[in-house]
């Protein structure tokens, strides 16, 4: 450990070096064949592809929509906000930079930089390559060398409270709003309005922590003007702005609108510029200074003083025009941000230009367990007080440089804040699972304290349903398999078994007559088996109003979500005991805590109990709510 934040922020910027040396070594490695084939396999390409449609969104950028074939249906790297380029099949010379939106099964939507479409967009095969983004590691580089020479006394103290070289200061508070509220919901407001340097809302799975987070703000905006909200994912930042405008709280959503979910558009600082009484003028300044432009641009025959006198007059009216377009465009920005309430960004998205020079009291960071360390400081450096919300008992950050992990970078500023202080409120009250589903992962991770909400306690998809059940492969020589290009493991007999037994609930909740659940997840912490379970259900004779109800994806794809029932396919199963990505007990701790009414667990005892302790804990759980069955009851007509 650093014996000062200096030093503790210097051996940071080595090991985010050290991370972005070796990230962009795996993006150079699965880039470095020129085969569309490989490069499709290593999850960096879609091709072939067509466009399937285009458009404009509110901010006139060209969007796109794009399809690839079914059968190329492989697992890849693309995602909300990650940069790409858009080529012609016969040209990779010839391309369009853009960001993705969204991606969906077989389709990806778009937002080209470019102010047309051009001619081969819509003509024969493209290609969509991921591009490598360091613009993350820059804005948090920025972050540490400000920590390192700042002489703001704030924010000096901060660093020390927070790293935990002094203790932080709390004022006695009361709290008197929502009733619905419970009462650690409640003590944790109380915690928020008492803090004078950071708080932390310890939310488990399913205790409503965005709800308590959102009555945070309302409170803190009761005695301040303006907050910042940040999350390190897009998905999460858009997810607070719609629940603070739900509240009727003006928010300005800070990011590049592909990278904002359709639901928050209208709160994006773009939109909120068009909407504006100035959009206009500012407009009409904009038109009339591209005509200058192009009058002094015009090419003449005869080409004297007097003409070139006059092209100099237009075009200094252009730039004077120009200028005062700024100078309009940046009233407005003014106008909209100091008129708003919150204002929320991902924590690379607080250094946003249009945010430097803003200086926020109080700043909450929601799930702050999932980022990393340089990033959660990016916000910090805006602000005088700081709200962390999250939980490190679920999944971390991901880290791709293993020394850089195992030197400190894997460790997130939520876990050295909440460790050794009296600055956290445990949330204790889930309004998610059945009691039977929760009690595991209360007693494993949360002492036991984690109590089921009235509501849910008991629900079931049917009266008589087992609400947990462990099927045991133990003994049937369902072996796993490793995919051959990409290493990930798979197990197709316990695949089989996954839809064998899914079939027979659905018959049997059928033949009790209550209605199929909502919503179906499978889950595996294996890429390879769920490209295996996705191609099984869509080749299966399942009626297309359960297939359309059944999410496939992995326990990371998952984490945030719920579903009615799910499903989690361990996959090990050799005779060694390795078992590889399950001994990550967060992991699993996400994947146990996504089902509200039914969970079923098939993997192979005698492999992931061999030498873990965590596994013996949940088989003694198992049989403790008498919910062992044998896959042996399963495997015959």
């Amino acid at each position: 450990m650093a014996s000062n934040p200096v030093e503790h922020f210097i051996n940071l910027l080595k090991l985010l070096s050290t991370e972005k040396e070796e990230d962009l070594s795996q993006y150079q490695k699965k880039m470095q064949s020129t085969s569309f084939k490989e490069r499709r396999a290593n999850g960096v390409l879609w091709h072939p592809c067509a466009v399937e449609e285009r458009n404009y969104d509110a901010g006139e950028r060209l969007i796109v929509k794009i399809r690839r074939p079914k059968e190329h249906n492989y697992s890849h790297s693309f995602s909300s906000g990650k940069l790409v380029e858009v080529f012609p099949s016969s040209d990779e010379t010839t391309s369009l930079k853009g960001v993705v939106n969204k991606v969906k099964e077989d389709m990806m939507f778009v937002t080209l930089n470019a102010d047309d479409f051009p001619n081969w967009i819509e003509y024969g095969k493209l290609g969509v390559q991921l591009l490598f983004d360091d613009k993350s590691y820059k804005e948090m580089q920025w972050a540490l060398n400000e920590l390192v020479k700042t002489e703001s006394k704030r924010l000096l103290e901060l660093q020390r409270k927070i790293l935990g070289f002094e203790e932080p200061n709390f004022i006695k508070c009361t709290y008197s709003g929502l009733s619905d509220l419970n009462e650690s919901q409640k003590n944790a407001v109380v915690r928020v309005l008492g803090a004078q340097d950071f708080a932390i809302i310890h939310g488990p799975p399913g205790t409503g922590k965005t709800t308590t987070l959102v009555e945070a703000v309302k409170e803190v905006l009761k005695k301040e003007a303006q907050v910042l909200v940040c999350a390190p994912s897009n998905t999460a930042v858009d997810l607070l702005t719609e629940k603070l405008s739900q509240q009727r709280i003006s928010t300005v959503r800070i990011g590049h609108p592909a990278r904002v979910d359709e639901e928050v558009l209208n709160q994006t600082l773009e939109s909120k510029i068009a909407r504006h009484k100035d959009f206009k003028l500012l407009k009409d300044v904009k038109k009339k200074a591209e005509e200058y432009f192009k009058l002094g641009g015009k090419w003449k025959r005869n080409f004297g003083n007097t003409e070139r006198e006059q092209r100099k007059m237009l075009l200094q009216e252009a730039r004077s025009l120009k200028k005062e377009a700024e100078r309009i465009h940046n009233d407005i920005v003014e106008d909209v941000l100091f008129s708003t309430r919150v204002i929320t960004s991902t924590l690379v998205g607080a250094n946003h230009p249009k945010l430097r020079g803003i200086k926020f009291t109080t700043c909450f960071i929601d799930e702050a367990a999932q980022a990393l360390e340089p990033a959660s400081w990016i916000p910090i450096i805006k602000s005088n007080k700081i709200v962390f919300a999250g939980d490190h008992l679920q999944l971390p950050p991901t880290v791709k440089s293993f020394k850089a992990g195992e030197d400190g970078l894997k460790e997130t500023l939520f876990e050295r804040a909440i460790r050794g202080n009296q600055a956290d409120v445990l949330l204790n009250e889930q309004y998610r699972m059945n009691e039977k589903i929760m009690s595991f992962s209360s007693k494993q991770f949360y002492k036991g304290i984690i109590k089921a909400n009235e509501r849910n306690a008991h629900q079931k998809i049917f009266p008589k349903d087992n609400v947990v059940e462990y099927v045991d492969t133990s003994g049937t020589g369902f072996f796993e398999s490793q995919h051959s290009e990409t290493k990930s493991s798979y197990n197709k007999e316990e695949a089989n078994l996954v839809f064998k037994h899914l079939n027979a609930y659905i018959e049997e909740i059928s033949s009790s007559g209550y209605e199929y659940p909502e919503s179906i997840g499978i889950i595996s912490p294996y890429k390879a088996q769920i490209e295996l379970l996705t191609k099984m259900l869509d080749s299966s004779d399942f009626d297309l109003k359960i297939k359309n109800r059944i999410t496939i994806n992995t326990v990371d794809g998952f984490q945030g979500q719920e579903r009615d029932a799910v499903y989690i396919s361990l996959v090990r199963s050799n005779d060694s005991g390795e078992i590889g990505f399950l001994s990550d007990e967060r992991r699993m701790n996400v994947a146990l805590t996504r089902a509200q009414r039914k969970l079923v667990v098939i993997g192979d005892s005698a492999t992931i109990a061999a030498k873990n302790k965590f596994y013996n804990n949940f088989l003694d759980y198992i049989h403790e709510i008498d919910a062992y069955r044998s896959a042996f009851e399963y495997m015959y007509d």
